[in-house]
């Protein structure tokens, strides 16, 4: 597979973001109604897109050669949506996909076919609400969790036993943190509220001007310069150009990657570059990033 790992001389610094993700984790919900409501949005929402990007980093071959515990590692399930294996199978089919961003050929891509009818009209008025990066960070998590639910649906029709296989190991997982939270006499609702629904936002806003249709694969693929904070959060992924030139190279090494190979990098992406994620808002706040319709199935 394209995700295979690279062989690193320490994976120290994994190992730690995992302990801190999961300590993080049990304090903040141990002392939920402890703490001020602002600063428990930001601490929950933190710790499940910080999550997010332990799991990417896992599903790559980090912090250990050993797959099965990588996948112990990472498959505890935070955001109770989405199932470890589901994510592991779809994002290293998007790194082997040879059409990025092409729905049909591309799991993780957010682009549409054109569908005639009222089905494709409402699936296109939906995309229209998250094209926008104020549409994506505020309704994004519900209906993206929305959208993926159906698509599991729809999915356990046709091929029930493969459903059953990726659900069955997160629904027993999803037990154990909802008995967690019902021990720390935390409520479901107000975890949703206060720890999956902004943690998914701050993954969305990561992965919203990640990727654009072009009709050179190779300039479909964006770089993020200069994070700030965020690039400890999305674990250097902001620079994405980079991760899918090498993605077996851990997310501590990618800055060095990316400073070696840039002027590479921006040749190959055809000059996709943002300043930070600042420069992503002035552009795309309230205008949308591209067309909902993928430019092959307008």
């Amino acid at each position: 597979m394209t995700a295979r790992r690279i062989e690193w001389p320490s994976e120290w610094p994994t190992v730690a973001v995992a302990v801190a993700i999961h300590v993080g984790w049990l304090a903040a919900t141990w002392w939920h109604a402890e703490l001020p409501g602002w600063l428990l949005l930001l601490a929950g929402g933190w710790l499940v897109a910080w999550h997010g990007s332990l799991q990417h980093e896992t599903i790559h071959g980090h912090p250990t050669a050993s797959r099965r515990l990588n996948a112990l590692i990472g498959s505890v399930p935070l955001s109770l949506w989405l199932p470890y294996a589901t994510y592991r199978r779809t994002h290293i089919e998007h790194h082997d996909s040879p059409a990025i961003t092409d729905p049909f050929d591309d799991p993780e891509s957010r682009y549409l076919a054109h569908r005639p009818g009222l089905a494709g009209a409402v699936a296109r008025g939906v995309a229209r609400v998250e094209a926008t990066l104020l549409g994506r960070l505020i309704l994004g998590p519900p209906l993206g969790v929305a959208r993926f639910l159906m698509g599991e649906v729809h999915r356990a029709r046709v091929d029930p036993a493969a459903v059953a296989r990726e659900w069955g190991p997160h629904l027993l997982a999803v037990a154990a943190v909802l008995v967690w939270l019902h021990v720390c006499r935390f409520d479901v609702l107000r975890y949703v509220l206060f720890f999956v629904w902004p943690g998914t936002a701050l993954s969305l806003l990561r992965s919203f001007a990640e990727h654009r249709a072009n009709d050179l694969p190779g300039h479909r693929v964006a770089l993020v310069e200069r994070a700030g904070p965020l690039a400890l959060l999305y674990l250097n992924n902001n620079l994405h150009a980079a991760h899918h030139r090498a993605p077996g190279v851990p997310w501590f090494a990618l800055p060095a990657y990316h400073r070696r190979h840039r002027a590479a990098l921006l040749s190959d992406n055809g000059g996709l570059v943002y300043a930070g994620y600042g420069d992503v808002a002035r552009r795309y706040l309230f205008r949308a990033h591209d067309a909902v319709l993928h430019p092959d199935h307008a």
